[in-house]
C-alpha cells in the first residue's frame, strides 16, 4: 500500500523527489503519513480536499482487499 499511494502522489507533484510516505503498522491499523514539498502540498491535497479523499479511497481499497485498515495523512510542514 505504501508503493501504491508512493506512485499515485508523486505523479500528482512538481517535486517527485521530495516526496516521502511514511509507514506505521500497528495492531488493527495501518497509517501512511505523507509529506510533499511545500508548493506541492495544495496539488496533494486538491480543491476541497477531492485529490486527498481520492488517494483515501483507493487506499482503503487495497487495504481491505489485504483484510486491513488504514489511514492517510497528509503532512503540512509549518
Amino acid at each position: 500500500m505504501k508503493a501504491l499511494v508512493t506512485t499515485i502522489v508523486e505523479g500528482l507533484v512538481d517535486y517527485p523527489e521530495n516526496v516521502k510516505v511514511t509507514e506505521t503498522v500497528g495492531e488493527s491499523i495501518v497509517i501512511l503519513e505523507i509529506s510533499v514539498a511545500q508548493e506541492d502540498i495544495g496539488k496533494v491535497i486538491g480543491k476541497e480536499g477531492r485529490i486527498a479523499n481520492a488517494i483515501r479511497t483507493v487506499a482503503k481499497a487495497a487495504a481491505a482487499k489485504q483484510g486491513k485498515k488504514i489511514t492517510v495523512e497528509i503532512m503540512t510542514q509549518k
